[in-house]
């Protein structure tokens, strides 16, 4: 798979879920900038098993830092462009 497919199929995976859409907005509102697991099963109402498979992928795709202190903590990630093409579409479209 060369790299133009790969990014395909992470923008795919990425926003193939309505899950994953739910952490992106919720780790891209001005509030708070860090969120733990737990954190964000309480802001988008997701199971913990869910929770977990979402972070997974949107940390694969580079849309979302993991910071490994007890417990994790994810936020957006920044120096990604594609992560910032992503938060402007959800302010220009009111999704956030």
């Amino acid at each position: 798979m060369n790299d133009n497919e790969h990014e395909k199929k992470a923008i795919e995976e990425g926003l193939s879920s309505i899950g994953r859409l739910r952490i992106l907005r919720a780790l891209a509102s001005r509030e708070v900038a860090s969120h733990t697991r737990y954190g964000l099963r309480r802001i988008t109402g997701l199971k913990a098993e869910d929770v977990n498979k979402h972070l997974k992928v949107l940390v694969e795709t580079g849309w979302v830092k993991q910071y490994d202190f007890n417990p994790p903590v994810y936020t957006l990630n920044a120096d990604n462009p594609k992560t910032k093409i992503l938060l402007e579409f959800f302010e220009k479209t009111g999704y956030l």
